[in-house]
C-alpha cells in the first residue's frame, strides 16, 4: 500500500478499500512538457520485438504503436521484465530498469483476460513525488483499443515505492495504481487522463504483467 511519506501537506485522498494509504505529492520530480506528435499511418512502421509478448498479439501491437511519440519511431521494444520469468514482485520491476532511461510500456492481463496499460516517458522508478511528462498516457483493449491521453488538469503522471505504483490521479482517484507483490491493482477514472475504468472491475488481479523498454 501507499506509504505514509506519500502524503501531501496541500490535500487529502480517500483510502482505497483495504490498499490504499493516503497519497499523491502535490510537485512533479520533472517539468512538463506538451505531448510529442504520434505516427500517422503512412508513418508508421511495425516495431521490431526483442522477446515474447505473451500478452499482446501482433494485431494490438500494430494498433497500440502508431499512438506512441514519434520520438521512439524505429527504436525496438526490448522485454525488460516479464512476471512468467522474474515473478511478481513490485521491487525486481523496479530493478529491471535501474540502469534504463527510455520510456517503457507496462503491460497488464487481469484474471478476467482484460489487457491494458501505460506508456511512461522514462523508466519506472521510485521517487518521493510524482515524475514524468505529457507523454504518459493509459490504455485499455474493450476489445477495441482505447487510448486516454493526459489532459492537463494536473501532473500526477507517476510515482512509486516499495509497496505500490500510481499513475495518474486527483481527487482521490488513481488511473491505474498496483501493490507491492504484483498481485493486486485497480484503476478509476481520474483526471490526469480522463480516463475510463481499464479494467472490468475497480479492483483486479493481475495474471500477467510486462514491461518492454523503447530503446
Amino acid at each position: 500500500m501507499i506509504t505514509e511519506n506519500m502524503k501531501t501537506p496541500r490535500c487529502r485522498y480517500t483510502r482505497l478499500p483495504n490498499l490504499l494509504e493516503e497519497a499523491l505529492s502535490s510537485e512533479p520530480e520533472e517539468s512538463t512538457e506538451p505531448e510529442n506528435p504520434v505516427w500517422t499511418s503512412t508513418e508508421f512502421h511495425e516495431p521490431v520485438l526483442n522477446g515474447q509478448s505473451n500478452i499482446l498479439h501482433l494485431e494490438e501491437i500494430q494498433k497500440l504503436a502508431p499512438h506512441l511519440p514519434l520520438r521512439v519511431t524505429g527504436h525496438p521494444w526490448n522485454l525488460i521484465y516479464y512476471t512468467a520469468r522474474d515473478g511478481f514482485s513490485l521491487k525486481t520491476m523496479y530493478r529491471s530498469m535501474s540502469d534504463l532511461a527510455s520510456p517503457v510500456l507496462l503491460i497488464i492481463r487481469d484474471t478476467e483476460g482484460q489487457i491494458f496499460g501505460a506508456f511512461s516517458s522514462t523508466a519506472i522508478h521510485v521517487s518521493s513525488c510524482f515524475y514524468g511528462n505529457g507523454e504518459t498516457f493509459l490504455f485499455s483493449f474493450t476489445p477495441q483499443l482505447k487510448v486516454f491521453k493526459w489532459t492537463g488538469k494536473n501532473t500526477f503522471f507517476m510515482k512509486g515505492d516499495a509497496d505500490s505504483l500510481a499513475i495518474g490521479g486527483g481527487s482521490g482517484k488513481f488511473g491505474l495504481w498496483l501493490d507491492g507483490d504484483l498481485n493486486h491493482g485497480g484503476s478509476q477514472p481520474c483526471e490526469t487522463f480522463n480516463n475510463e475504468t481499464l479494467s472490468p472491475k475497480e479492483e483486479f488481479l493481475i495474471r500477467d504483467l510486462e514491461v518492454w523498454a523503447l530503446s
